[in-house]
């Protein structure tokens, strides 16, 4: 049965949704796949026929749709060779899931454009847990990241399975926060489930793999493409009850990610921020669109939490101001040395928004030496972070 999927998700002359339209007539992949063009050619068009009619739904007749209807044909039909990607997936321990069979989400066959299938290797499982997107900027501030990081550790421990698309920056802050506290996580790939893209995440790829689930929809092999990261999209959020974005710029993927899911019916949740970080502009724009202003895991909950058993959210681990119990990758926050009586004035110049060196020299009266060498102090003892137009303050 797994090989009959992978053949007629890679045969051409079909499209998509014809595809499920004849695996639901005729019972099996397998059967599409021995059947006549003949055959085929009459069910789409029988289907064609009834959507251009509105049967069952009360919709006006479309004349132009009947026309589609009569005009349909099966070109010549040439099962594919997929010996190999099934070796691939007997190798690694993968498996494809079609969209009839008894583990494929619910959720996922709900959406306008569902995949036929996905390939998934780790815990397959998780595919019919309640999970929550977590997504967000390539480039978040290092106050995003624990930002992220908490509050998938809090939404894990109420009992959701947090999934992403395994890109850096909130992608892997995510995933990254629900291991390090233990919970289950899904990511999402835009290449074969057997390429691990970037390739700084290859740890944290296996690490999900093993401890996880990682899926794609793509065979195995297949590198990264342009088109396939918008397609991966609706599978992160299709997956999901709702969608959790975490620093956005405007022009930010996670922003087609949570239109994604706004179109398919599920939640919006945004964190706001600093006015003056861009990576807080996409998050402000889909609170202006009306998403879900949150501040902590409670608020998450409170709009998803009839859907499945939430557990007791642990508020101080999932307020965003919190100390980071659960993350063990984020860099120990540590005072300054003994010698130091009380901070430098300097530090009182630098806010959770990024602040420049120009204007930080302009504002203390200091040299550019002495700012220079304090800068790297701070830095040294966890209290700021060098950030896209500066400095920023990390919170303690």
């Amino acid at each position: 049965m797994q090989k009959d999927w992978i053949q007629l998700a890679q045969l051409k002359g079909l499209t998509l949704p014809a595809k499920r339209e004849l695996v639901r007539a005729l019972g099996s992949p397998r059967a599409v796949l021995s059947a006549d063009r003949d055959t085929l050619a009459g069910i789409l068009r029988a289907a064609a026929g009834e959507s251009a009619t509105g049967k069952g739904a009360g919709k006006t007749p479309k004349a132009s749709t009947k026309s589609a209807a009569r005009k349909i044909k099966i070109p010549r039909l040439t099962r594919p060779n997929v010996d190999a990607d099934v070796a691939v997936l007997e190798r690694i321990g993968a498996r494809y899931i079609g969209f009839t069979d008894a583990d494929f989400p619910p959720l996922l066959n709900q959406i306008s454009a569902p995949p036929l299938g996905v390939f998934a290797l780790g815990a397959r499982e998780l595919l019919l847990s309640p999970q929550l997107a977590v997504v967000g900027s390539r480039s978040p501030t290092p106050a995003g990241r624990r930002t992220t990081a908490q509050f998938a550790a809090a939404l894990c421990a109420a009992g959701l399975t947090i999934t992403s698309g395994m890109a850096r920056g909130i992608d892997g802050s995510a995933h990254r926060g629900c291991l390090d506290a233990g919970g289950r996580t899904v990511g999402v790939l835009a290449t074969g489930i057997d390429v691990a893209y970037p390739r700084a995440n290859a740890d944290l790829y296996r690490e999900i793999a093993e401890r996880g689930l990682i899926v794609s929809e793509y065979p195995p092999g297949s590198p990264p493409r342009r088109e396939f990261f918008p397609q991966r999209n609706r599978i992160i959020s299709g997956l999901a009850l709702g969608t959790l974005v975490v620093e956005a710029g405007i022009r930010s993927g996670s922003l087609i990610t949570a239109k994604l899911a706004a179109e398919q019916g599920r939640e919006v949740f945004a964190v706001p921020g600093s006015i003056h970080v861009a990576v807080s502009r996409g998050c402000h724009h889909l609170l202006r669109q009306g998403a879900k202003l949150v501040e902590s895991a409670d608020d998450v909950i409170e709009e998803i939490g009839q859907f499945f058993s939430a557990a007791p959210v642990d508020s101080a681990m999932a307020a965003p101001g919190a100390e980071a119990r659960l993350l063990a990758q984020s860099r120990a926050v540590r005072r300054p040395p003994a010698e130091h009586d009380g901070l430098p004035p300097l530090y009182d110049l630098i806010d959770y928004a990024p602040v420049s060196m120009d204007q930080l020299i302009e504002q203390s009266g200091l040299t550019a030496d002495q700012v220079s060498h304090i800068l790297m102090e701070l830095e040294l003892n966890g209290l700021i972070a060098a950030a896209a137009g500066g400095y920023q303050r990390l919170p303690q």
